[in-house]
């Protein structure tokens, strides 16, 4: 029998949807909640990371963050998908671009996920793992993404352990990150490699989804209120996709 609630979720049996969005900003959950979602419950707010299920396009939804970096939301997925019953998370953040043809506040999805973090040392594996996707809801999100005349990208990104760099003058380290711009890597954010590992050991399933928020080649940024209440074409396009993926 599963031990509710667990240390970081304060929450029973039946609160969370087979779907969970999460974005990083616990007032992005709250702003999804309040705007797309009908009958919104807050179901979790331990540490003030805000958990909400309600209904959208009569699909049962929830929406949580997952706070800032890998650590964190690999605490919160494992706990949704091994506790609450969880199957598919949608990770929808912010992130940047790395690649000329990318502008701001295009979205980015995430068919694979690159990493400096050592997160994939647990495994104990001999050689290296490929944090992917799952296609049936890269699939659906694409498919969604073109109905509703997005602007998208698909293609790797890249998971970084830190956001400001000492190897470069610049957030997330310009230096470090050439390499990866010249390996056709689309973006840099902070979470989706965990999530992705996290969901293939745990059998579940995962996707990240992210605005642009910052272009490291151009210096372009948008304004932090614009990352928390601003990226709704995203948020639209995952509900979207959530909605597919439960019929």
């Amino acid at each position: 029998m599963a031990n509710y609630p667990t240390p970081h979720i304060d929450a029973k049996a039946g609160d969370f949807g087979q779907t969970v969005l999460m974005p990083g900003d616990p007032l992005r959950a709250k702003f999804i909640a309040e705007n797309f979602l009908q009958d919104a419950v807050l179901v979790n707010n331990v540490r003030g990371i805000q958990g909400y299920t309600g209904i959208y396009d009569g699909t049962k939804i929830s929406v949580m963050a997952s706070g800032m970096g890998m650590p964190s939301i690999g605490i919160y997925s494992w706990e949704l998908y091994t506790v609450f019953g969880v199957e598919n998370i949608m990770r929808i953040g912010s992130t940047g671009a790395l690649q000329d043809n990318i502008r701001l506040r295009d979205i980015v999805i995430g068919q694979g996920a690159c990493t400096d973090s050592n997160w994939a040392a647990q495994y104990h594996l001999a050689g290296t793992f490929a944090p992917i996707a799952d296609f049936h809801m890269l699939e659906t999100c694409v498919e969604t993404a073109k109905e509703m005349g997005a602007p998208y990208h698909v293609g790797n990104i890249l998971s970084s352990d830190r956001f400001y760099g000492d190897d470069g003058d610049m957030p997330e380290g310009w230096q470090a990150n050439y390499g990866w711009q010249k390996m056709g890597v689309l973006a840099v954010e902070m979470e989706a490699a965990a999530l992705y590992m996290n969901a293939a050991r745990a059998r579940k399933h995962a996707l990240a989804i992210c605005t642009v928020s910052d272009h490291i080649l151009h210096h372009e940024a948008t304004t932090a209120e614009e990352r928390q209440n601003g990226f709704t074409q995203m948020m639209e396009l995952a509900l979207r996709t959530a909605v597919k993926l439960e019929k």
